[in-house]
């Protein structure tokens, strides 16, 4: 069962991020311009919640899940250098500590 969930992306590359973060702050904007705009029509603040939350709710399923929309521009990681097998693999700060001065 466990699998099931593995099998699920959840990553997001970063124009998606990007992408996500300009979806969400649009849907929240115009939802509360059009909420601010009926609720002083009808003079109740109530709608004017209940419509911001409203649009809150589409923006975090429009923006939260990894779609595919989000995941069109993958990073391209550079190969693995393999170490050679014969030398250990030193760091230049340990090969200057073990130089002693006189």
């Amino acid at each position: 069962m466990l699998s099931i969930f593995k099998s699920i992306p959840t990553h997001m590359d970063y124009k998606g991020q990007k992408l996500a973060e300009q979806i969400f702050q649009g849907i929240i904007l115009i939802s509360a311009v059009i909420g601010f705009v009926y609720g002083l029509i009808i003079e109740q603040f109530g709608w004017t919640v209940y419509i911001v939350l409203a649009g809150f709710a589409v923006s975090c399923v429009l923006t939260l899940p990894p779609w595919p929309m989000y995941r069109k521009n993958p990073l391209s990681w550079q190969p693995v250098i393999p170490e050679s097998s014969g030398e250990p693999s030193q760091k230049p700060q340990e090969s200057l500590k073990k130089k002693k001065h006189k």
